[in-house]
């Protein structure tokens, strides 16, 4: 069997679909990284929602997939961007999300860790002073919930801030008041537009002189970073100035597979996107490198870079799009429904090309399966087999 499927260039291709999946398995919990998928959220496909309304979860399917992730040895980055943060999940939904991760997490041994940002304030411009009590508000119910907090960077700090001294005031509030060690998160404006010119400053190099005094202020309140500037060069020059016991989670989702292998002088543990799809092909990957065999790793890494960074293309911040598509197609959810409308974010082209990229790949469980929700999305668009 083959199916048609469209290109950017109107013209129709043949693509004969996978007939076996990748075999993959659990195994054993990693030893050489730590490594955390940013999970999607599943839509409530029946709730009667505009683009404007809150978002409406279906939390039985949303909690599943958490369970899958896990299952594989992966902790789950809840409640970032990938979870559609400020993108179709306001902070009345994420706080929920977050309440009913982490109780899940404690349910089955789960790692989880969980944003903390300031998306709350929705109204007019906000003070450093509100700001501050809005990322304490958020720090508390995450530290309360037993999870680790991951300190999101803030559209609202970076209007509110006039230069690095602000920065290093929130940022060093909020170290001093964390009861456990945080990991510190530099979301770069190709992911969010509001955050062009985050640390103060839009030239990297002085950004990156305030990010890396924040945490040298603070060691002890500080357990990882996670750096999401699609800058591989840059990522590695941070991650060899960090001090000592702080650690680098690559959030760089295309050039994860050399970060994550490192060099002579250190790695990157990760907390990436893409692992939302590549969730147990990812495992595999890392319990091959737990055996020191850095090119059985980069073996079975490298060929999925094509897919995340067709996922990721400009504009990058619509990446949720192909990943709820890729989870649907897999057979995680019964639908291809996001919060907020966004399933309409990405083209037909664009869906054909990451249904290709990941039957090549072999990624979902029932090839059929995929193949036939494959055919019903491009009957919809008027494309006949």
């Amino acid at each position: 069997m083959t199916i048609q499927l469209p290109g950017a260039d109107g013209t129709l291709r043949t693509h004969e679909p996978r007939t076996e999946p990748l075999a993959l398995t659990t195994g054993a919990p990693f030893t050489s990284r730590t490594v955390f998928s940013a999970a999607h959220v599943v839509a409530d496909p029946f709730a009667d929602t505009s683009p404007d309304s809150p978002a409406a979860i279906d939390w039985d399917a949303t909690l599943a997939f958490r369970r899958h992730l896990w299952s594989h040895g992966l902790g789950v980055a809840e409640a970032m961007d990938t979870a559609q943060r400020g993108m179709g999940l306001d902070w009345a939904g994420a706080a929920e999300l977050i309440r009913r991760s982490a109780a899940e997490a404690k349910s089955v041994g789960g790692l989880v860790a969980c944003g903390v940002g300031t998306d709350q304030l929705t109204g007019p411009a906000a003070t450093l002073a509100e700001v501050r009590a809005a990322y304490e508000e958020q720090l508390a119910l995450v530290e309360a919930s037993g999870a680790r907090a991951i300190l999101m960077a803030s559209r609202a700090l970076a209007a509110a801030a006039s230069g690095p001294e602000d920065y290093l005031d929130v940022y060093g509030h909020l170290l001093r008041q964390a009861s456990e060690p945080v990991v510190l998160h530099w979301l770069g404006p190709m992911f969010d537009p509001a955050l062009e010119g985050y640390w103060g400053s839009s030239d990297l190099d002085t950004a990156t002189a305030t990010f890396l005094e924040v945490i040298a202020a603070h060691p002890d309140k500080v357990e990882g970073i996670k750096v999401s500037l699609l800058d591989a060069g840059r990522e590695i020059g941070i991650r060899r100035r960090l001090p000592q016991g702080v650690r680098c989670y690559t959030g760089d989702d295309f050039n994860y597979p050399e970060l994550i292998a490192g060099d002579e002088k250190g790695f990157s543990h990760a907390l990436l996107g893409i692992f939302d799809p590549l969730g147990p092909l990812a495992a595999e990957a890392v319990r091959v490198l737990d055996t020191g065999n850095t090119a059985g790793f980069r073996e079975l890494l490298d060929p999925t870079v094509e897919l995340s960074r067709h996922l990721f293309q400009t504009p990058t911040r619509f990446y949720k799009t192909g990943v709820v598509f890729l989870a649907w197609l897999a057979g995680h959810q019964s639908h291809f429904t996001m919060v907020g409308g966004l399933q309409s974010a990405r083209s037909l082209p664009h869906f054909a090309r990451a249904y290709e990229l990941a039957d090549g790949l072999g990624l979902f469980p029932d090839p059929k399966l995929a193949e036939e929700r494959m055919k019903n999305l491009l009957a919809l668009y008027g494309v006949t087999q």
